[in-house]
């Protein structure tokens, strides 16, 4: 590869995805390949390494959909089911018996991912084609190759959450926020001047633990980021009509969506 970062949206869903099961609304009979929103993911590489941001029901699919073989290690944001519960396809990674997987997290999402995956940490299967995750607190920035990440800690209802900045060279190249309702101080400061924040926007109607658009609008606005991209969209937002809306430097994101840093 020739470029510095290379992004791709593996899904830019709420927790329902889109099209919802059961629901008739315009965007969930849309026949736009954008509406078809899976369980909200990134995939991230570089020339030195490749990584993914949480791992939700979708992840396997997502998987074959970009033709993802590698992976140096898996970065999660909170312990919501819609972003963890493909954890165990992460064993295709790990073939061989001495592979492991480096699993980032806050200590609190670490814990729920050994709870519900006791069998992959408990260290007891250590054999070929399992699951061997080794777990990495995020306790403030680290490095994947030459990429830095630092944690950015919002606020998103009761659980503790993080989003993630990625730098490389000191160029604030990309800000991923998933899920979030309020940014705090410390998020805010290390976004101004992002070149690009990808937000949690989940609809026009307000939500109590999600921002939505006018609010997404809003930090795009205060951090002065280059480009913005809207994900975790509910099936309120119908691609075309709403992106037209939207300022030049802001767009909905999709499905396979690529962006790229040189």
């Amino acid at each position: 590869m020739t470029n510095a970062l290379e992004l791709t949206f593996l899904g830019t869903g709420t927790s329902v995805g889109v099209p919802m099961i059961g629901c008739d609304c315009e965007t969930c009979r849309s026949t736009d390949p954008r509406d078809k929103r899976s369980r909200c993911s990134v995939s991230l590489r570089t020339p030195e390494s490749a990584w993914v941001v949480d791992t939700g029901p979708d992840f396997r699919l997502q998987c074959l959909r970009e033709n993802i073989r590698h992976l140096d290690a898996v970065l999660y944001t909170h312990p919501h089911m819609d972003h963890l519960t493909g954890f165990d396809e992460l064993r295709r990674f790990t073939i061989p018996e001495e592979a492991t997987m480096p699993v980032y997290a806050r200590p609190s999402c670490l814990a729920v991912l050994e709870r519900m995956f006791s069998y992959a940490f408990n260290g007891e299967n250590r054999y070929r084609g399992y699951l061997k995750p080794e777990p990495h607190p995020i306790d403030g920035p680290f490095w994947l190759g030459k990429t830095q990440i630092t944690p950015l800690p919002v606020h998103h209802g009761k659980v503790e959450t993080n989003g993630f900045l990625f730098s490389r060279d000191g160029r604030k190249l990309c800000a991923y926020i998933c899920d979030c309702k309020v940014l705090t101080p410390e998020a805010l400061d290390h976004l101004r001047g992002v070149d690009t924040l990808i937000i949690d926007a989940l609809r026009f109607t307000p939500h109590f633990t999600h921002m939505g658009w006018q609010e997404s609008l809003a930090v795009h606005a205060e951090v002065k980021a280059g480009r913005t991209y809207f994900t975790h969209m509910q099936c309120e937002i119908l691609h075309a009509r709403d992106e037209a809306t939207l300022p030049p430097e802001v767009r909905v994101a999709y499905d396979g969506l690529k962006l790229s840093w040189a």
